[in-house]
Formats: structure tokens, sequence, C-alpha cells
């Protein structure tokens, strides 16, 4: 019991860069007080004593701002960060070393009890602030959920979700948010994954290559007419490119 208490303490130090020490960290960080009330909560629930479970995740709600419903089960090293206003459903599971910031639901779209309702978090799994996972599907190993996502279908582990309704964006290098790993983003999301920033420089370096192309068919053609001495040539061909093409690159994030 004593190593898992100093393995939670341990995850927000690793985590958390505003924490000082751990007397702070246990006296003042309500995502820690929140996972350590599931616990007792979570074994009444199992052992049939259901208004206890309850009740104690009803008190952890007043004081820590985070509803965890003492049927979810959550694995060990989970990070609440800041978490004001994390809903946890009954039949949610949340994996090892999963890091899970302000306003997240874990929520579920079908109203049959009994049923598996909520989603499933695998290991090292970074949801972001304001982000909706809805319905019993999984969230693979080292997935990233993006900021303000709304997430209705299986994220494959290393893959990042943005958007709403999500976009699955496929790993690139087999990396994944892993804690352990220095290229670890807070927020589940980097520049690099957004899907429209993305396409929008993929069609300024398009336009911007047909640019190209079309000054230099002006270059020959007027090379040519001069060869040929003749005049074939209008006075406003584009002969020079003016596409700012970084200027827009600029704009867009790049």
């Amino acid at each position: 019991m004593f190593d898992r208490i100093r393995s939670d303490i341990q995850c927000v130090l690793d985590r958390d860069p505003a924490a000082r020490s751990t007397w702070e960290v246990v006296t003042c960080y309500p995502g820690l007080h929140a996972v350590w009330l599931h616990r007792p909560a979570h074994w009444c629930w199992t052992h049939g004593f259901k208004w206890a479970g309850r009740f104690i995740s009803h008190l952890s709600r007043w004081f820590t701002g985070i509803e965890i419903h003492p049927g979810a089960k959550l694995g060990e090293r989970v990070f609440f960060d800041h978490a004001m206003g994390v809903v946890v459903g009954e039949t949610a599971e949340i994996g090892d070393g999963c890091t899970i910031y302000q306003g997240v639901t874990l929520g579920g779209t079908s109203l049959y009890k009994g049923t598996k309702r909520h989603p499933t978090l695998g290991k090292d799994v970074v949801v972001s602030a304001g982000a909706k996972v809805l319905g019993g599907f999984l969230v693979g190993d080292g997935a990233k959920i993006g900021s303000n996502a709304v997430v209705i279908k299986p994220v494959p582990a290393g893959a990042t979700a943005v958007g709403i309704p999500a976009r699955i964006i496929p790993s690139k290098t087999g990396e994944s948010a892993d804690v352990t790993d220095p290229k670890f983003q807070a927020y589940g999301i980097t520049q690099e994954d957004d899907p429209l920033s993305q396409a929008m420089r993929g069609l300024i370096d398009n336009a911007a290559g047909q640019e190209h192309q079309i000054a230099l068919l002006w270059q020959a053609i007027e090379t040519l007419a001069e060869t040929k001495k003749r005049d074939c040539v209008p006075q406003d061909a584009a002969r020079e490119e003016h596409f700012e093409a970084d200027k827009l690159n600029q704009l867009v994030g790049k």
C-alpha cells in the first residue's frame, strides 16, 4: 500500500513542474486526493456496499471537484492534473500512467445497465483539457486526445485524436505520450498534429509550386519570342513569382 502511495506522489512530481515538494503534493493536489478517495469507494462498490461507495465518491466530488464513479477502474500512477470538472463514468477504465486534465468527460452513449458504456484508456494515455471521450471503446496505449476533442470511435495506440468529431492522426514515428519520454506533450497536442494546418500548408506549397511553374513557362515563352523576333507575350504576363508562401505558412503556424 505504501509503495503505491509513494508511486502516486512520484507521478505527480514527474509530470507537474509546478510541484516543488512531496508535502505540497500530498496537501495541495486534489487530483491525488480524488485517486486516494476512489480506492475505498471502489472497494465498497465491488464488495456490495453500493451506497457507501457512492457516498464516498460524492464526498470526493465535493472536496476535489472530480467526479469518479465508484465502479470505475483506475490503474497505477494515474494523474488528474488540475482536473476540476472531470467526470469518469461507471464502466470506464483508466490504465497505468494516464494523464487527465480539467473538464474531461469519460462518458457513455447508452442507457442500458450492465453494459460497457464508457471508454477504456490504455497505458500512458493523455486526455487534454475539455475533451469528451464517449462510448465503450478502447483508446490505445500512448494515444493522445487533443483539447476539446469529441472522441466517439476507437483510437489506435500511439495515435492522436483532435477535432469535433475527432479525427484520428496515426503515429508517425511510433513514439507515444509515455511520460518517461522526454518528448512528452503536456496537453496531448503539438502543432504538427493539427490536420487543418497540415492541409493549409499543403495547399500553400502547391499554390507556390504552380506559380513557380507558370513563371518559368512565361520566361521560356519570352525567350522563344525574342529568338524568333515575335511579340507574342502579353504585357501582364507573370514573369516573376509574387506568391508569399512563407508569410502564409507563418499565419497557419508553420
